[in-house]
């Protein structure tokens, strides 16, 4: 199966990397000074998993490749709209479209620019970044991919494309609810890079904070308001079950979006925390979550001015 990867990031480079490292046949659809960089020193992984090292196919915007089996969008949500008529030349009748952003909006983005049934559902768990060298550096011991078709049905595609992640250094799942389980993916990381770039620190001193879990909490119970009011398929036990979660999480652990805060570049505030204020019921008591959204585009704006000064 031919496997084109969108990005050879943090999401895109590492997930390609262990299918790579596996011995599938992978290519990297990346912008010219990434190629450069892959050139010259290679795909590297530094993962508590175990690092890996790799020289690559890569290829960018218009070059001759064909058109491929699969392909995995592993870039940011502020990518893709660039991205979209660069993958139009690979993309042929048959192939699948795995994208594994967060959020949801992407997918009706895609299944307008592309056969709607050429696109499944998708998401990664991950925490990782690419450090000032260009390589990939992956912290915690979730590195999870969730594929299913948009209607539950058990595919003989999403069963091929399983097989080909299946036993890659990775944790891969076919889900038959893809879109509810985006959903809660959905909830936990806008909740998690939302509070974390709001208090500009990983998530064990915020719960330690007076008043911290309750902040957060708020936080949670509103973002999943709107989702339940989207997807009526996710349960009442949504909001405790994510809780959890956050609450188990290692003291330390920041999101990407912090650390993209960290590094001055860009973030998703838009797909995700403005479309759920979208989105949202009128009426819809968000103060929380408007707030994050507010701190999220007050920094973009300075983002930009500093931009417009160097």
């Amino acid at each position: 199966m031919r496997i084109l990867i969108l990005g050879a990031g943090a999401v895109g480079g590492y997930f390609g990397g262990r299918l790579l490292e596996k011995g599938e046949d992978v290519t990297f659809l990346v912008r010219p000074r990434r190629k450069q960089q892959l050139e010259e020193s290679g795909l590297v992984i530094r993962s508590v998993h175990g690092d890996y090292k790799a020289s690559v196919k890569a290829i960018t915007s218009g070059e001759d490749a064909g058109t491929f089996d699969a392909v995995v969008l592993g870039v940011k949500a502020y990518h893709l709209e660039r991205s979209l008529a660069d993958l139009r030349s690979y993309v042929g009748e048959k192939t699948l479209i795995l994208p594994l952003l967060n959020g949801v909006t992407h997918l009706d983005r895609l299944q307008e620019v592309f056969k709607p049934e050429q696109v499944v559902g998708g998401l990664c768990f991950i925490e990782t970044t690419l450090n000032e060298k260009g390589e990939i550096e992956q912290y915690s011991h979730r590195h999870d991919v969730y594929m299913g078709e948009l209607d539950g049905s058990d595919s003989e595609r999403i069963n091929r494309l399983f097989q080909v992640f299946d036993g890659a250094r990775m944790t891969v799942k076919k889900s038959k609810c893809i879109l509810a389980d985006m959903w809660q993916k959905y909830t936990f990381i806008s909740t998690f890079s939302g509070i974390t770039s709001l208090m500009n620190s990983s998530i064990g001193p915020v719960m330690a904070a007076p008043g911290g879990r309750e902040t957060v909490r708020r936080l949670l119970d509103e973002i999943v308001e709107v989702a339940r009011s989207k997807e009526p398929a996710l349960d009442v036990e949504l909001a405790e079950r994510v809780f959890t979660t956050l609450e188990s999480l290692e003291p330390t652990m920041k999101s990407s979006m912090l650390r993209d805060i960290e590094k001055g570049g860009a973030v998703e505030a838009d797909h995700l925390h403005g479309s759920l204020i979208h989105m949202a019921p009128a009426g819809t008591d968000l103060p929380l979550l408007k707030a994050v959204y507010a701190y999220l585009k007050t920094y973009e704006f300075h983002r930009v001015i500093e931009g417009a000064r160097s």
